[in-house]
């Protein structure tokens, strides 16, 4: 079974209070005779894991992440734009992210997400938590697979480990289409000190960044992984990606005997 589709990927703890475990997690760029070793050693020790797991608390970073329901007061037919804007290897590029909420505060969890290339299937079965940000880290751990020739679930591993080690939620103040609001932010750098980091020593310093905000529908506000250049410089990055909240617009089509309101829900919108 994918770690992704057991939808409680990204809170790894809970997936083995569950039952799930995830044998082979330490593989990185290995062949398969190591590979296979590794799996094996996982396997032997996957029972105390999960037993320690289960009587572990989940991290603050985590339940803001994934377990919250970010979603919680949108009406149905209502879509979220963010803007994704990503500099650096492999390519430049810019698009537009959407998720369209189609029941009330995604009670079904049955919210779609979609871009430039049409409907997203984003395997987050079983978290509450907005799918914009399953789409953005299931995004970043493909291309690190792509850039590094290792392997996702490594990189997955790294990330969950970094949320899991309680990183600091600090209170911050941001621009939100014009106005200030409150949000809390979460800064984490998986990579550091990490026993395989000469295999992708470029990425060693790469920073992730997320800022939420009960203040915007969907309470994502910012998303961001940055490669900082020569010696540590974040000012000038060689590779970021962002994702930003742009607008919601509401009832795109009118729900049975109900009409379409004729405003949006934080005007002005931004341009498409």
């Amino acid at each position: 079974m994918s770690a992704w589709t057991t939808g409680l990927w990204w809170t790894g703890r809970m997936a083995a209070a569950a039952g799930i475990l995830f044998a082979g997690s330490h593989v990185y760029a290995a062949d398969a005779s190591s590979a296979a070793s590794a799996t094996s050693a996982t396997s032997a020790t996957s029972a105390t894991s999960a037993t320690s797991a289960t009587s572990s608390e989940i991290a603050p970073a985590e339940r803001l992440l994934f377990m919250s329901t970010h979603l919680k007061g949108v009406q149905p037919q209502t879509e979220l734009d963010y803007a994704l804007d990503r500099s650096g290897p492999p390519a430049n590029e810019k698009d537009t992210v959407k998720v369209l909420v189609l029941s009330a505060d995604n009670a079904n969890g049955d919210a779609l997400v979609s871009d430039h290339g049409g409907k997203v299937e984003v395997p987050g079965e079983g978290l509450p938590c907005n799918p914009v940000i399953l789409y953005f880290l299931e995004h970043d751990i493909a291309e690190m697979e792509q850039l590094t020739g290792g392997q996702r679930r490594y990189f997955q591993r790294r990330v969950r480990l970094a949320l899991a080690a309680s990183p600091a939620i600090t209170s911050v103040i941001r621009d939100a289409q014009g106005k200030k609001v409150k949000a809390k932010q979460i800064v984490i750098q998986p990579y550091l000190d990490d026993p395989n980091s000469a295999r992708f020593s470029q990425y060693t310093g790469k920073r992730y960044t997320f800022v939420m905000s009960e203040a915007v529908p969907g309470q994502v506000l910012l998303i961001r992984t940055e490669v900082p250049g020569a010696n540590n410089d974040f000012a000038h990055p060689v590779q970021s990606e962002t994702l930003s909240y742009q607008g919601a617009l509401r009832s795109l089509s009118p729900l049975p005997g109900k009409k379409a309101p004729d405003k949006d829900v934080n005007a002005p919108r931004a341009s498409r």
